[in-house]
Parts: structure tokens; sequence; C-alpha cells
């Protein structure tokens, strides 16, 4: 992909909180969507109130993406409306109409769906308001701009860490949503490593299924029938978060499997964390999402003030376009490197993640 120097100008191309609730965990609908931003002195310049339209916030990985993306950008002198629609397509789209109603200058979305959501798109466009993709990409959409992890290389540091412990087996793979294209990035990256092994006859793939909306219970039902079927003959499961990877542990763990069969994961989740430490998951992936809330919220600013972004970027296309992208290398956790990585980062507490590890056990103090 190519490389390029990034200036876009302003309107050119999840879940509802709002300021007074941001700091709460759990989703709600609109709440607080009608909060009004602060008003800026007489003399000042205006203040840029961002919209941030959010898939949901069930996950701890969300809950951070939020408060530290709204943190960044209240540091740099803009308001933060925050609305999380709780996995809801139609939802999500009236809620970013809320947004639009309120005056944003720009939207910075989660998309929940990534192909209904170009409509949010359409709808900032026609009010001159520019929409930044985070995470996960705006499809068939003049989107302005997409911050993001390299998803296929999560898929692919996913497999590779499995087929090293694992060249030889059955793998089950665990999808993410299927309406989330980084879903379909993040199995593009594990096929790149799986299929070779696959062709070769050295890895038989003997279950291959999409989690609804993520859910861990879906995982769950995945791993349990893929376990029923082999007659617990799995080698290796490829869960593509760490929400799913708890659930094939759950299910192994009933047929006293758990620490024996590889199971990858994403988001270095501070439940993935301790069960890495305890040996009953091999890996996750750690993004390091503050790099990315950060970045969002500088970008979102620059729109908004139809200042050049001045970003080296990549491009990544969406189905109508050849979107400017930043791209954010993701990270390969195991046991080996917990304690120089989310530790050192101070992502979690040594105290957390090894809680159920013998003291003796713990890595030493950095």
């Amino acid at each position: 992909m190519a490389l390029f120097s990034l200036a876009i100008s302003a309107g050119c191309s999840k879940p509802s909180e709002g300021d007074a609730t941001a700091g709460k965990t759990e989703d709600k609908a609109a709440k607080g969507a009608d909060a009004k931003p602060a008003d800026a002195k007489p003399g000042d310049k205006k203040k840029i109130t961002i919209g941030f339209s959010m898939d949901t916030l069930k996950e701890e990985r969300w809950q951070r993406d939020r408060d530290l993306f709204k943190a960044k950008a209240e540091s740099l002198g803009a308001t933060v409306l925050v609305q999380s629609a709780n996995s809801d397509d139609a939802l999500q789209n009236s809620q970013a109409e809320n947004l639009l109603t309120q005056g944003v200058d720009v939207l910075v979305v989660v998309p929940h769906n990534a192909k209904t959501t170009a409509t949010i798109v359409e709808s900032a466009h026609k009010q001159n308001v520019p929409v930044i993709a985070y995470d996960r990409l705006i499809l068939d959409s003049d989107v302005d701009l997409y911050v993001s992890f390299d998803n296929v290389r999560v898929g692919e540091l996913q497999a590779e860490y499995l087929v090293k412990k694992h060249p030889t087996g059955s793998y089950v793979l665990i999808g993410g949503s299927p309406t989330d294209n980084n879903a379909k990035l993040f199995r593009e990256g594990q096929m790149n490593i799986l299929k070779p092994l696959v062709d070769k006859g050295d890895i038989k793939v003997v279950a291959d299924q999409w989690a609804k909306d993520w859910q861990p219970v879906e995982g769950l039902k995945i791993t349990e029938n893929a376990l029923t079927k082999n007659n617990n003959n799995v080698t290796a499961v490829v869960a593509s978060n760490d929400g799913l990877a708890g659930a094939a542990v759950q299910a192994l763990g009933e047929q006293k499997l758990a620490g024996k069969v590889g199971v990858s994961g994403q988001d270095a989740e501070l439940a993935a964390c301790q069960r890495i430490a305890a040996g009953t998951q091999g890996m996750t992936v750690y993004k390091p999402i503050k790099l990315l809330a950060d970045k969002a919220a500088e970008l979102a600013i620059k729109l908004a003030k139809k200042e050049p972004v001045g970003e080296k970027t990549q491009t990544v296309n969406n189905g109508k376009k050849d979107v400017p992208s930043v791209l954010i290398a993701p990270i390969a956790v195991d046991k080996d490197n917990l304690a120089s990585t989310v530790i050192a980062d101070g992502f979690h507490k040594v105290e957390e993640v090894y809680k159920d590890v013998p003291k003796e056990q713990w890595p030493a103090a950095k």
C-alpha cells in the first residue's frame, strides 16, 4: 500500500453516553445525549465538539477506548459527546443523527455494522461534518479517515503463535461478528498463515464459525460442539478475541483440556492475561489502545479545524474509495513477555495479572 502525507479538509468528503455519564462502564441507550457542550468564553475560538459514536461498551476494551479518547481530546481543549448503541444498527444510526443535531464538528465512529453505518457518513457530509472510522472500517462510504491497528497482522500473529506451538493437528476457528469488517481482516491474517499448512495436510480445520456480536456464549457453543464432534481431538483454537478465548477455555476446562489445547486471543484483557499467566490461554494480541485513542483524538480535532492532518498514511479500500488510513502495529503477548509489554506499559498491574499464580513465580519487579 502506498504511503503519502495526508491533508484533508473537514467536511470534504457506538452507545449513548454524554459527558455527564462517560465515566460509567455500562451500556445505556441514549442517556446524556442532550448534554450541551460547554460554551466558549467571549473572544475565544470556537470550542471543538467531537461526537464519539460507539458500537458497545460491554467489553473492558471499549471502556478503555472511551476513557482514553475523551481524556486526550479534552486535554486538547475539545468537548466529547459519547453515545453507545448496544450493538444495535438502527440505534447507532439514530444516535449519530442526534449528535449531528447537537452540532458536533466531527464524528468518530466505531461501527457495529460496517455497511449500514455508511448512512452516518452520508448524513454527516450533508452537514459538512467529517467522519473518522475508529478501529473498524466503514465500508462503501466516503469516510474521511480510518485510524486503527493493522488487523490483518493481528490475525497473522494469532496463527503464527499457534502453529509454532502446534505445527500439526486439528484446529477450531472462532471468528468474530460477521457484521464487523475487522473480524474478516483477522480471518484473512489467520488464513495467510494456516492455509499453506492446511494445503500440505499438516493442519485440519475441524470447525470454522463466526460468533454473532462477538458474544462469548457463541464461542462456548462453537467449542463445545467441536469437541463433541471430534471426540475431544482438538489441538488448537484460533479465537479471534479474548472474550471468545475465555469461552473456549471454559469449554476445554469442562473436558480437562485447558492448558493442553492452544488458544489465541486479542485485546490483552485482564482476564486473558490472567489465563496466560496461569497457562490456560497461550497468547493474546496487545493493541496499545492509548496510541490509537490519542492519535484519533488529535486527528479528529485537526479535521474539525480544517487543518492539514500531516500524517504518513496508508490507504485501505472500503469498496468505494481508497481511504487514508493510520495503522498501528499490534504486539503478540504470551507468558514470556507479559511483564515487558502489558505490565511495563501500565496496562495491567502485576498483582492483578498474577493473582492466581504463586508469588515466587511472578516476574521480577521492573
